[in-house]
C-alpha cells in the first residue's frame, strides 16, 4: 500500500463494519432482521452514531487504546438503539438471545478493529504507507518531536532532518538554513512539514504556508512547550479569528465530582482490604530494625498552594535531614526494610488516608517537600501550574519514567511537562491508564529515591 492507497483505509475499516453487522444479524436473526425498512434503520444507526462517537476519525497518531474505547462507547449506545426498534416491531423479545447476537457482533468488530490497527502499524514499521517530513527551526517541542518520529515508527512517519538559521552543522541530521528546505521538499518529495514557531518571524512562517499550499505539502506548526500554559481554542466572531483559553477539565464540576468519588471509593477498598493487615506487619517490621514511629510525616504542598501533612511508612533511620535533604540511591538513612518498601512503592500506601481526607487524589502530580516548591517556583518555566490540581499518589510523569531523585534541570523539566499535560488532558480513562501502569511498575520492582 502506497501514499495513493492511504484515503482507502478508512473506508475499508467502515465496510467491514458494517459487513461483520449485517452478516452477523442475517444468520442469527434473519426472521425478524432481513426487511428493507430493518436494514436501512440499523446500517444509518451504525454510521450515525460512527459520527456522534468518531470511531473511525483514526489519525496516524491515534492510540489503539483511544479508538477502542471510542468504539465501546459507540457499541454499548448502539445496543439501546437495537432494543429500542426492535421492541416496537416485535411482540416478543428473546432478551438473551439478541444479547448474545450482539455481543459476537460486537467481539468480531473489536478483534477486527485491532488486528486491522496492528497490520496497518506493522505495515509501517516495514516501510509502507509512510510520509517523509523535515522539521523548520527549534525549540524543546522540536527535540520531542523528533524522538517520537525516530522512535514511534509504527506511525509511519519518516524524518529526513531539519532545516535551522541557527549554526547547526555539526547537529545531527542537519540539512541546511531555512531558505534550503523549499528545494529538498521538492527534490526529496517530502509530504509534511513541520514548523517551530518561535524560530520563524510572521514572514517566513506566511512564505512557508504559501508555499506548501502551492506545492500539496502539509504544513504545522509546533509551539514551545515551555512557553505554554495552556491549550487555545479558534473561535471566529463573525469572520474574524479569536484564539481563547479552552476550558480544562478540572473546570468542570462533573469532572471534579467523577473524580473525587472514585477517590473515595478506592481509597476506602485499600484501607479495608490492604492496610487494614499490612500496617500491623510492616509495623513490626520497621520497628524491629530501628527505633522510631512506624508512620512518617512531612509537609507538603498541595492545591492552590496550602500545605498539608503527607503520610509514609517510614523507610529511614530517624534524621534531622528529613525535611532538607532528598533521599538519594543507595542513602545511608535507608533501612533494609524501608529499601523493599521504596522499591515497591509500599512506603506510598498510607497516603489513602491523603486521599480519604481530601488533601490528595490518587493521580495527580507528585507532592515535593516545601523546600522544593520554593526553590523550583524560581527556576522552572510553569512550575506552579502543577498546584491547580490536587496532588497524587501516582501521576503521568511517575509512569512515564520521571519518578525518584531529580537529578538534573531536563528531570525536573520533564516532570513539569508531563503534569501540565495532565492536567490539560484529563480523563477518567487517562486515570485508570496511570494507575495501572503503576501497578505494573511496583509488581516489577522499579527502582525510586523518594
Amino acid at each position: 500500500m502506497n501514499k495513493r492507497y492511504s484515503i482507502f483505509i478508512i473506508p475499508i475499516f467502515i465496510i467491514s463494519h458494517l459487513l461483520i453487522l449485517n452478516m452477523c444479524f442475517y444468520l442469527l436473526i434473519k426472521d425478524n432482521y432481513w426487511n428493507f425498512q430493518s436494514v436501512i434503520v440499523y446500517n444509518l444507526g451504525w454510521l450515525y452514531l460512527s459520527l456522534v462517537f468518531k470511531i473511525y476519525k483514526i489519525r496516524r497518531f491515534s492510540k489503539l487504546s483511544i479508538v477502542m474505547f471510542n468504539f465501546l462507547k459507540h457499541a454499548f449506545v448502539f445496543s439501546f438503539l437495537f432494543f429500542g426498534y426492535y421492541g416496537i416491531r416485535n411482540k416478543f423479545i428473546n432478551v438473551e438471545q439478541n444479547i448474545n447476537v450482539l455481543f459476537l457482533t460486537y467481539s468480531i468488530q473489536f478483534i477486527f478493529t485491532y488486528l486491522y490497527i496492528y497490520a496497518l502499524k506493522k505495515y509501517r514499521i516495514e516501510g509502507g504507507n509512510i510520509r517523509k517530513v523535515i522539521i523548520i527551526g527549534e525549540n524543546q517541542s522540536v527535540d520531542l518531536l523528533k524522538d517520537f518520529f525516530n522512535k514511534k515508527a509504527e506511525y509511519g512517519y519518516r524524518y529526513q532532518g531539519f532545516f535551522s538559521d541557527s549554526n547547526k552543522k555539526n547537529k545531527k541530521n542537519f540539512l541546511g538554513k531555512i531558505n534550503d528546505s523549499f528545494d529538498y521538499v521538492i527534490e526529496n518529495k517530502i509530504d509534511e512539514i513541520y514548523c517551530s514557531i518561535s524560530s520563524l518571524t510572521p514572514e517566513m512562517a506566511e512564505k512557508i504556508v504559501d508555499f506548501g499550499d502551492n506545492n500539496l505539502v502539509h504544513v504545522k506548526f509546533v509551539p514551545d512547550a515551555t512557553k505554554m500554559l495552556h491549550k487555545t481554542v479558534l473561535e471566529y466572531y463573525d469572520y474574524i479569528p479569536i484564539l481563547s483559553r479552552r476550558i480544562l477539565p478540572f473546570d468542570n464540576s462533573f469532572n471534579k465530582g467523577l473524580k473525587r468519588l472514585f477517590d473515595i471509593l478506592f481509597s476506602l477498598a485499600v484501607i479495608v482490604f490492604v492496610l487494614s493487615w499490612l500496617i500491623p506487619i510492616l509495623a513490626i517490621l520497621i520497628k524491629l530494625e530501628s527505633k522510631g514511629k512506624v508512620f512518617f510525616k512531612q509537609t507538603r504542598d498541595g492545591l492552590n498552594g496550602s500545605t498539608f501533612e503527607c503520610y509514609k511508612f517510614r523507610s529511614m533511620k530517624v534524621n534531622n535531614d528529613s525535611d532538607l535533604k532528598q533521599a538519594t540511591r543507595g542513602d545511608a538513612r535507608i533501612t533494609k526494610i524501608g529499601n523493599f518498601m521504596r522499591k515497591t512503592s509500599i512506603d506510598e500506601l498510607p497516603q489513602f488516608f491523603n486521599v480519604l481526607k481530601g488533601d490528595m487524589s490518587i493521580v495527580g502530580p507528585r507532592p515535593h517537600m516545601v523546600r522544593q516548591t520554593k526553590e523550583y517556583s524560581k527556576t522552572v518555566n510553569k512550575y506552579m501550574v502543577r498546584h491547580f490540581v490536587k496532588p497524587g499518589i501516582t501521576g503521568l510523569a511517575q509512569v512515564r519514567g520521571y519518578r525518584g531523585e531529580i537529578e538534573t534541570k531536563h528531570d525536573i523539566d520533564n516532570r513539569v511537562r508531563l503534569d501540565i499535560f495532565y492536567i490539560e488532558n484529563w480523563s477518567f480513562l487517562l486515570d485508570l491508564k496511570i494507575i495501572l501502569l503503576t501497578i505494573t511498575n511496583a509488581i516489577e520492582g522499579e527502582d525510586k529515591a523518594y
